[in-house]
Parts: structure tokens; C-alpha cells; sequence
């Protein structure tokens, strides 16, 4: 459940792993502050970080139960930010969650569901000192920049996926899958949506306010994460448009096949008609018909009937009923 637990000098160099019941005393030390990492923790685990930085008790109910909407708190010189997650599993979106704590002293993460870890922003942060010695806000940077950055690749492999299926959009026979996938898509993308707009109101206020927390050196690297977000949220809103564009155009199409089968039926449907109501009239068994005792009166009623059905298909090519 304890990912990492490192101590780190406030000139940005890092002190080492700690345990977590060793946090208290490290915290003691002037110019120190404290990174932890936490994978779905139980609730004995959250009660004792609790205790260790002094958290508010519903910052760490909504840490316990997860599943809670994107926000950011203030609970008195700390910070209770949760931002949902998402990675590509097997062609689909998976959603997570993450709360974070930032306190002037300490910097904790709670991940559940699926999420990356978040080493490689730990890594990039102490490969870069004098940054981290701005203390526990350019961590939270550095996560909030992961978690946006993650979500670019999904919107571009959603992107690449509609193209791809635009041959099946267009093709002349209706495929259930094309158009299942399609929803699937544009249902994911609305949930993609709902996690990703709430944080450009969590990084705005970052930009702006908090100036005990944020430093305000780094109020240029958050509009550059503010900016991320507008880009990714401006992408899934185009792509949700394309979406449902293609599910229309696709249902449009298959209408269309739809009414080019009935036309052509209906055209064969009036061929045959004529020369059943035509034959119809000898099947009445009236006593006397004229024509009947005449040896020119099969042929000829055979080429009328040839010629009527002849003339109503030159008719129905000639409007494109065939």
C-alpha cells in the first residue's frame, strides 16, 4: 500500500526512504519535508498517516471510500485536491482516481483504480533540484502534469480509431459492430470529458490563489498545465462532434440502402403487376370474349403484356429505380 515514503531537504536534495512512523521525527527537523506514495491503503494505514500530518477527518473519509467527484478543498493551511485518471486497457478506457494532500511540509498521494504510478514524476522532480526546492507545490505540479499528460495519447488513439473505422462507416453493407463501437466511443469520451473539464477550475485556482502553498515561481508552470487541459478538453468535445457525426452519417446510409432496396423491389412489384392484372380479366370464365376464337389472340396478348412491362422498366432505369 506505501508506495514510496521519502524525506527530502527544502534546497531539493533528497535525505532517503523513510518509514512512515518515522515521519513525525523527520518532520521535527527544520528545512525537510515529506513525498508519500499510497496505492488503495486500508484504513488503519490512512488513521496513522492522519495522525502523522495532522489531516482533516473528511479529506481523509473521502481518501477511504474514493469514488468521488474532481474537487479541491481547503481545510486550514492544507490542500485536498481529487482528480480523476484514466489509461487505455485493451482498446477501452479505464478510469481512476487520485487525492492528493499538499501541505507546506508535506506532499501525499492516494491512488485507486487505474492509475500509473507516479515515479517518473518523482524522478523527473529530483533530477531537477532547484525546482523541488520550492517545496511540496512543485511536486504537486509535477503529478497534476502526469495525470494531464496521460490523458493526450487517449484522445489521439481515439482519433486514430475513428479513422480508421470511417471505411466501415462508408461501406455498402451494415455492420452491428461499426455502429456499437461507435456509441462505446462517444460513451467513453463523455466520461473522459466529466474527469477532465472539473480540473481546469482546480488548476485556475491554483494559478490564482493558495499563496501559502503554491510558490508563486511556479504559477507559470501551472498555466502551462491549465493550458494542457484546455487543449485535451477542447479535443474530446471535437471528438464527441465527429462521433456523433459518424453515427449519424452511418445511420443515414443505412436508411438510404434501406429505401434503394424497397425502390427496386417496388419496381418489380409494377412490372409484375401489368401483366397479371392483364391476365387477370381471363381468368373471369365470362362466356363470351371475342378474342378468344381468334388464332392471332395469344401472340398479340403476349406482346402487349411484353411491351407494357417493357415500358415501365425503361421508365424506372430512366429515374434510377434500377
Amino acid at each position: 500500500m506505501v508506495v514510496n515514503c521519502v524525506a527530502y531537504k527544502t534546497d531539493g536534495k533528497r535525505i532517503g526512504d523513510i518509514t512512515i512512523d518515522a515521519i513525525s521525527d523527520i518532520l521535527k527537523e527544520p528545512d525537510t519535508f515529506v513525498w508519500v506514495g499510497l496505492h488503495e491503503p486500508d484504513e488503519a494505514l490512512l488513521l496513522k498517516l492522519q495522525e502523522e500530518f495532522d489531516l482533516h477527518d473528511l479529506a481523509i473519509e473521502d481518501a477511504q471510500l474514493a469514488h468521488q467527484r474532481t474537487k479541491i478543498e481547503t481545510y486550514g493551511d492544507s490542500l485536498f485536491i481529487v482528480a480523476q485518471t484514466a489509461q487505455l486497457v485493451g482498446g477501452n478506457i479505464a478510469f481512476g482516481e487520485t487525492q492528493i494532500f499538499l501541505g507546506r511540509r508535506y506532499f501525499m498521494t492516494v491512488r485507486h483504480g487505474a492509475s500509473l504510478s507516479y515515479a517518473p514524476a518523482r524522478r523527473s522532480c529530483e533530477q531537477t533540484p532547484d525546482l523541488l526546492a520550492m517545496g511540496p507545490s512543485y511536486a504537486l505540479y509535477a503529478v497534476l502534469d502526469f495525470i494531464v499528460d496521460n490523458f493526450l495519447p487517449i484522445v489521439r488513439d481515439f482519433r486514430q480509431e475513428l479513422h480508421e473505422l470511417e471505411n466501415d462507416i462508408f461501406a455498402e453493407t451494415y455492420n452491428r459492430q461499426t455502429i456499437k463501437r461507435l456509441y462505446d466511443m462517444q460513451r467513453e469520451l463523455m466520461t473522459l470529458r466529466l474527469a477532465v473539464a472539473p480540473l481546469q477550475d482546480i488548476v485556475a485556482q491554483l494559478v490564482r490563489l493558495h499563496p501559502h502553498l503554491i510558490h508563486d515561481e511556479l504559477r507559470a508552470y501551472f498555466r502551462d498545465i491549465y493550458d494542457h487541459v484546455f487543449r485535451v478538453n477542447e479535443s474530446i468535445s471535437a471528438m464527441r462532434e465527429m462521433l456523433g457525426a459518424a453515427i449519424g452519417v452511418n445511420l443515414a446510409l443505412v436508411t438510404f440502402g434501406q429505401n434503394e432496396v424497397m425502390k427496386k423491389l417496388a419496381g418489380w412489384a409494377a412490372m409484375l403487376a401489368a401483366p397479371t392484372l392483364i391476365t387477370s380479366w381471363y381468368g373471369m370464365n365470362f362466356a363470351h370474349m371475342p378474342e378468344l376464337d381468334k388464332p392471332w389472340a395469344y401472340p398479340t396478348i403476349t406482346c402487349v403484356v411484353a411491351c407494357i412491362v417493357g415500358g415501365i422498366f425503361i421508365m424506372l432505369k430512366k429515374n434510377r429505380w434500377f
